[in-house]
């Protein structure tokens, strides 16, 4: 059996285990693929990005190499055309110099409401606590990509999670800073100059919480909140009522967190987030072997509504969600760090 044809399941032969009504929401699996195939680019791959582009081709990024912050680490990425996936490329490198190589970090894809523009945000640095923010843009739906520009001192750009635009054009960029292995704290980076210049808005930096890779949802009503992994063992939240500006204290929601990303979305009057459900462990890597898809109407309350990966060992980690623009979900995670798991979700 080909590769494709192996791994790509579509319809109703998923929907058994898969499947689930909560609310009277009614949830199913259309399609699950994997974007490349094991193996043959990189020996470990990471942080997958989703975006679609004007014309109604899906991108996906991620970064690889031999392992997670080796110096050969760069990002790549595919299109997927005819619903097929491209074979994947080199999108972005860590070079400093033509002698010197940082390795790239956790890319994020995004395009303003409107434009034909692809934004390519990324990390370069020795770890987390050192790196920096880097950009790259592509005009013709992530074919060709634009000269790596450096983002100004103290701007990092999108850590983990896209950014959202609010009505008036405004960009949003959920942001966060590693202080140290032990302290990590939150920020939003806002922009009203078309992604231009930018000015860092703390959230609640006096916490107790040590919190990073927010994702930011908007409410029916215009409060902003992020949603952020934490090292307390709960996803935590904080809420703005000033465009981001300023930010409520941290308080946890009901959902649980291992240490590990998780993304979140609103589609209509839901919100919906793709999350590790378990506590942390001994090591970084524990309770990651689950990955769940949760709704809420709240964002403080939430109910799981499709199970992604249910393992007893195993990595499924990092996601991404997207919405298209013909309403279906788009999640993208990490599975065993060798492979991008892709899977569209009805609602």
């Amino acid at each position: 059996m080909g590769y494709l044809s192996k791994f790509a399941i579509t319809g109703l032969a998923v929907c058994g285990a898969l499947f689930v009504r909560a609310q009277h929401l009614s949830v199913r699996v259309q399609k699950t693929e994997f974007i490349f195939e094991e193996g043959k680019f990189f020996d470990q791959c990471h942080a997958s990005t989703l975006e679609e582009t004007a014309e109604g081709v899906l991108l996906s990024a991620w970064f690889g190499g031999k392992h997670e912050g080796s110096n050969d680490v760069v990002v790549w990425g595919a299109r997927q055309v005819d619903g097929r996936w491209t074979a994947p490329e080199v999108w972005a490198d860590g070079k400093v110099t033509p002698e010197t190589q940082f390795p790239c970090w956790n890319p994020v894809l995004f395009r303003p409401r409107g434009s034909d523009k692809i934004y390519l945000y990324y990390k370069v640095g020795p770890n987390p606590r050192e790196w920096w923010g880097m950009v790259k843009t592509s005009d013709d739906g992530g074919l060709t990509w634009s000269v790596a520009k450096r983002l100004p001192d103290g701007i990092l750009g999108p850590i983990k999670n896209r950014p959202i635009q609010l009505a008036d054009g405004t960009v949003l960029s959920p942001s966060s800073v590693e202080l140290s292995e032990d302290r990590w704290i939150a920020h939003v980076e806002r922009s009203d100059d078309g992604q231009n210049t930018w000015q860092a808005y703390p959230v609640d930096h006096a916490s107790l919480f040590n919190v990073i890779q927010p994702s930011i949802v908007q409410h029916a009503d215009g409060r902003l909140q992020v949603l952020c992994r934490s090292k307390e063992g709960v996803v935590a939240t904080a809420w703005s009522t000033d465009g981001g500006r300023t930010w409520s204290s941290l308080e946890k929601t009901d959902l649980v967190n291992p240490n590990s990303g998780t993304d979140a979305i609103r589609v209509g009057g839901r919100l919906f987030i793709v999350y590790n459900p378990d506590l942390p462990g001994k090591e970084w890597w524990e309770g990651r072997a689950k990955l769940r898809l949760a709704s809420s109407t709240d964002g403080i309350s939430w109910t799981d509504v499709l199970n992604l990966e249910d393992e007893e060992k195993g990595e499924f980690s990092y996601p991404t969600v997207i919405q298209d623009a013909k309403g279906r979900l788009h999640i993208s995670y990490t599975y065993n760090r060798k492979s991008i798991k892709h899977i569209v979700v009805l609602l």
